[in-house]
């Protein structure tokens, strides 16, 4: 059966959901081409045919402090969104994580009558747990991605299914570690580090001068060490380059490929986020950091309540990769846990095998098609 409207107005404000906002509109496309897609979201979902009306690389904020200098640019797209929900009334409002920016137009929605569908489920079991009465009152269906998100759910009456994780279809290397090495010239001989500050510009002006410092204490420690830094596509190699350039060590900066250049290495350092989930899926050994402003911090101790605040350690139920928060996440700190991982034999070993249960935690391939799937039902129902 053929739906009267095919207009769905998608929403995605950061990387990640970029990625999976893609995939999941390739997945409705693959169900019925003549689907027609606008809203806010990056480059991936641009490719998948999306018309932006809006790029998330001007709305991905993070923290308290930190969105101050865009809350104008942010409150105008979303008049815009809701003036078109009103006018142009969708068939569908699908949105993608992004909260704060989010429930607001999922109220707007229901308000007027169109129906939503929320794709991977605010930190509701982190901080702001109230939000989770809003998802009930506003949402009509949530596809959910992480393994424990059900059972949160089961307390409030909302059509809430853990679909698997679609990082599992997305997470995959081309290339051998060899041919990855030769590819970008790297030495097979050297063990490698590789450098993740972030996705957002904040996060890299806080973490990546730190991971440098680390660098440089790393490399009196052990010459026989090489860095690597795949870039997301979301920061400028320019602005990378500036703070790279001026730090005294040698940093091989690769655009694109970021799969393969995380697999090739030894251990990564990573920002906390869906980068930590990524380098789980690949097998390979981490320690992760995070740095917000100290007002941000202040604020997130108070209210977030999980012992961990890695998404790897929060599925495996331990600390399963060190974490480095705040004023922690030192040059010396780090170099001190990659160090001891490099060198404590055991350790690294076992913690390759938790990272592999984390992996098999996260369901099965082909979260995106059960996604598309839920969602298309909604403009039939």
């Amino acid at each position: 059966m053929q739906p009267k409207n095919l207009d769905i107005m998608i929403v995605a404000g950061e990387a990640s959901g970029d990625l999976h906002g893609a995939n999941l509109v390739r997945a409705m496309r693959d169900i019925n081409s003549d689907l027609c897609f606008y809203g806010v979201g990056g480059e991936r979902m641009k490719e998948a045919g999306v018309s932006l009306t809006a790029h998330s690389s001007e709305m991905a904020v993070m923290g308290i402090t930190e969105v101050f200098p865009r809350l104008g640019f942010i409150l105008k797209v979303r008049r815009e969104l809701k003036k078109s929900l009103r006018q142009s009334r969708p068939a569908l409002l699908i949105l993608i994580d992004y909260p704060g920016f989010n429930l607001p137009l999922a109220k707007f929605a229901r308000e007027n009558g169109i129906k939503v569908f929320y794709y991977i489920s605010p930190k509701v079991w982190a901080w702001r747990k109230k939000r989770i009465y809003a998802l009930e009152k506003y949402v009509d269906r949530m596809a959910l991605i992480l393994p424990f998100e059900e059972q949160v759910y089961e307390e409030v009456n909302l059509d809430a299914r853990f679909i698997g994780n679609p990082l599992l279809d997305t997470v995959k290397r081309k290339y051998t570690r060899g041919e990855a090495l030769k590819k970008f010239g790297l030495k097979k001989n050297l063990t490698t580090i590789a450098l993740l500050p972030g996705s957002r510009k904040s996060e890299v002006i806080r973490l990546l001068p730190e991971m440098l410092g680390m660098a440089k204490i790393l490399k009196e420690r052990i010459p026989a060490i090489q860095f690597v830094l795949p870039l997301a596509d979301t920061i400028s190699p320019d602005f990378v380059h500036g703070l790279t350039d001026r730090s005294g060590v040698d940093i091989r900066i690769i655009e694109g490929n970021v799969y393969d250049v995380v697999g090739l290495s030894d251990i990564a350092v990573v920002a906390s986020g869906t980068a930590t989930l990524e380098t789980a899926i690949l097998g390979v050994p981490m320690i992760i950091v995070y740095r917000v402003s100290p007002l941000t911090y202040l604020i997130g101790r108070a209210v977030v309540k999980v012992d961990n605040i890695g998404l790897v350690n929060i599925i495996a139920e331990k600390t399963v990769a060190p974490e480095l928060i705040q004023g922690d996440a030192n040059p010396e700190k780090m170099a001190d846990e990659v160090y001891d991982i490099l060198t404590g034999g055991s350790r690294m070993d076992e913690m390759k095998r938790d990272l592999l249960d984390v992996s098999k935690k996260l369901g099965d391939p082909g979260a995106s098609k059960r996604a598309a799937r839920l969602a298309y039902e909604m403009i039939l129902e």
